[in-house]
């Protein structure tokens, strides 16, 4: 078992996003897009701010009857989602370990620094 993180990534059109890992390593929360690495980084700091915090998730089911959550920030913009789960248990399980994780998690910068 590792330390939780949250590990900075960039996509293949240069744009830069995160993922929160739970202590078995298991993704808990991917990030949306940001333009920048500074940005994704207030992305993070925003999860830590707002993952205590009950009703700043959204429960969701999807068409497919599966079900998902999204975490918010204070301003209502959708800060990362869940992946999907097969029952609402296990989706309520995701978010009590992203309640727990998230305030913890070191940061990993995962992508390529460039040197000019």
């Amino acid at each position: 078992m590792s330390n939780p993180k949250f590990q900075i990534k960039e996509s293949k059109n240069n744009q830069f996003f995160f993922n929160l890992h739970a202590l078995n390593g298991q993704v808990i929360l991917t990030s949306e897009m940001y333009t920048t690495k500074q940005s994704c980084k207030k992305g993070i700091e925003s999860v830590i701010d707002n993952a205590p915090t009950d009703e700043q998730y959204d429960r969701k089911k999807a068409k497919n009857e599966q079900f998902f959550f999204n975490l918010k920030a204070t301003n209502g913009e959708v800060i990362g989602k869940s992946e999907m789960y097969t029952t609402k248990a296990s989706r309520d399980k995701g978010i009590e370990s992203v309640k727990k994780n998230a305030p913890i998690a070191r940061v990993e910068d995962a992508t390529k620094e460039v040197v000019n």
